[in-house]
């Protein structure tokens, strides 16, 4: 599909915003835990920190979606990089650990906002054949930040302590401001209510809708177990230097936004979507119980490269599903829905097996998350269902008289 001019430049904005924002957000995955760790944290407390995020940004995800709906995505996006970094600086300030944990929940609300935001103006802007290439465009800026951000985070690490690294790498969040303010005012819902229940329910409805929520679920587990405790895993079981923790995050994140563009055809032209997140799954839980059992830096550099790209799809594919469960009118909602359960998946890896790690260690809690994760997935293949390419209006009700 061709866009005219304004709409290019819109969505290359859009595409560098996302960039930016993940790159501060990488940066911060980097530096919050091994602040934390500084400050005396242990393991529980510092996958706590992640999951606590995440937890903020689910609460968040699904208002977000309606607000979009109803004032369009620019200003969720201006309020979730003011929000960001502001949270970022306030963490930097502090001396203790109970403080980081109120800054994760206040840049987790930014986090939940941007999330619904950047994927609803990239739905909004393609045809649904093309859908999954837009995903990958988008999912590949975001894992460029990804890539971005712990290598700056872990570069400046040779020359400034981690405090400082925290409160610089927020710069980049400059980069953002632009596609905020390009991204479109425009309103998905004629509606002047703030209800959920219509578009809510319209959505719940679809049989594709219960297999593919098992799915995401599925995959967030192990992703946030693996993502929330890679940083301090690297210090105390590969025993690398921060600076190498912080390559293995960067390295990571280039297998991860490499594979998003050919992920995202590969996705248009699948007839089903389902298998492709099966097969992600199986390969990133395989891949999470072998990283449990390595040592050194290039170990666990290959497992991570080789398997990252399966679950890089599997969020692509994921991602199209809800896009295509989506009408105009409650495109908003359907994304917003997407974040909340992403969130919640990532948030909930970390605090039901952090306790497996602090006490039976990295590899019992990785192989015992991957068995969960596999359970699920399982189950997501016996329910699939797939919904139609393309977004059919769903009927809400009208306005009240006088609104």
């Amino acid at each position: 599909m061709r866009l005219s001019g304004l709409e290019s430049q819109r969505t290359l904005a859009i595409y560098v915003a996302a960039g930016a924002a993940f790159a501060a957000l990488a940066a911060r995955g980097l530096t919050i835990p091994l602040y934390a760790h500084e400050l005396g944290a242990d393991r529980f407390q510092v996958g706590a920190l992640f999951s606590v995020a995440t937890l903020a940004a689910a609460v968040l995800s699904m208002p977000s979606g309606l607000l979009i709906d109803r004032f369009g995505a620019r200003s969720l996006l201006v309020f979730s990089i003011v929000v960001m970094a502001g949270s970022q600086l306030a963490a930097a300030a502090t001396t203790t650990v109970f403080p980081l944990f109120v800054w994760q929940v206040v840049g987790g609300l930014g986090s939940g906002a941007q999330m619904a935001a950047l994927l609803s103006a990239v739905t909004e802007s393609v045809k649904s054949g093309r859908l999954g290439r837009a995903m990958g465009w988008l999912t590949f800026s975001m894992q460029a930040g990804f890539f971005i951000g712990p290598s700056i985070a872990g570069l400046l690490l040779n020359w400034l302590d981690i405090r400082t690294d925290l409160a610089v790498t927020t710069a980049v969040l400059v980069f953002a401001v632009p596609g905020a303010v390009l991204a479109s005012g425009t309103r998905q819902s004629s509606q002047r209510g703030l209800s959920l229940k219509e578009p809510l329910r319209a959505l719940v409805a679809q049989r594709a809708f219960v297999p593919v929520v098992i799915g995401l679920v599925a995959a967030t587990l192990t992703w946030g177990t693996i993502g929330a405790f890679l940083p301090i895993f690297g210090k105390e079981a590969l025993r690398l230097p921060s600076a190498q923790v912080g390559l293995l995050l960067a390295l990571q994140a280039v297998a991860n936004g490499a594979s998003r563009i050919p992920g995202g055809r590969l996705v248009d032209r699948a007839r089903n979507r389902w298998p492709i997140v099966l097969v992600g799954v199986l390969v990133w839980s395989a891949a999470a119980v072998v990283l449990g059992h390595l040592s050194g830096f290039w170990g666990p550099a290959i497992v991570l490269i080789v398997a990252t790209p399966f679950m890089a799809t599997v969020y692509v594919a994921i991602g199209v599903v809800f896009a295509d469960l989506s009408a105009q009118s409650t495109r908003g909602v359907a994304m917003g829905m997407y974040g909340t359960v992403l969130f919640l998946g990532l948030a909930a890896g970390p605090l039901v097996f952090g306790p497996v790690v602090q006490s039976y260690g990295y590899a019992a809690g990785f192989t015992a998350c991957a068995a969960v994760a596999v359970a699920l997935v399982l189950v997501m293949a016996a329910l699939h269902a797939e919904p139609l390419r393309r977004r059919a209006e769903v009927s809400l009700p009208p306005p009240a008289p006088g609104t």
